[in-house]
């Protein structure tokens, strides 16, 4: 039997079936949560994220237009939380990507950094799952928020620019543009980071 659609699922919680929307949850709170810990660096910010974007669309569910495909409109919520929760963080402590999900010092538990491992064959892919893991991390927490969601959104989720100009809010040209600047920018800062001496003398 096929599986019914996020709009299904959407339109059978609005009448009433609660169910639906545990299916929503389950469907896209993993891709979601990734998305987000990579786009704030931070476990706990993606888990109040994930959670405050579920929560609107149980709120405004009646309000999302049928004829369009959910998962963009899902991502689009959590981009901005994410987005509203990096302009008011200060230098708060953050949970380290290399620590346990489950909070524990067991060498068995799974690691923040295993949830951010791409699937992927692309060169920032392939450095991610290399010993340079830690500098594409903090590379791409270094770049400006507006070219790392578009970097985050095209290498790791492989989102289609037309959704990408839907979730971001920006025209398809300016999501091909953007795009093309995250990746430059991404190339100079990962060079920076990898011959910091070198990159004084630039």
């Amino acid at each position: 039997m096929t599986s019914p659609t996020d709009q299904e699922l959407l339109a059978a919680h609005l009448r009433g079936d609660p169910s639906a929307f545990r299916a929503l949850v389950e469907r896209h709170h993993a891709e979601l949560y990734r998305f987000v810990m990579r786009f704030t660096g931070s476990g706990a910010a993606a888990e109040d994220v994930v959670q405050d974007a579920f929560v609107q669309v149980h709120v405004a569910g009646a309000s999302f237009d049928a004829s369009r495909r959910l998962k963009p409109w899902l991502f689009t919520i959590a981009a901005n939380k994410a987005r509203d929760y990096l302009r008011g963080r200060g230098r708060r402590k953050e949970v380290s990507l290399d620590a346990a999900v489950d909070g524990s010092d067991d060498s068995d538990s799974q690691r923040f950094f295993a949830l951010m491992a791409d699937d992927g064959p692309t060169p920032l892919e392939n450095a991610a799952e290399s010993e340079k893991a830690a500098l594409v991390r903090q590379t791409i927490a270094g770049m400006p928020p507006a070219l790392r969601e578009v970097l985050i959104l095209s290498y790791f989720h492989k989102t289609p620019y037309k959704d990408m100009a839907e979730i971001l809010g920006i025209p398809l040209g300016t999501v091909k543009s953007r795009l093309h600047s995250a990746v430059g920018c991404f190339g100079k800062l990962f060079a920076a980071e990898q011959n910091p001496e070198g990159a004084k003398d630039v």
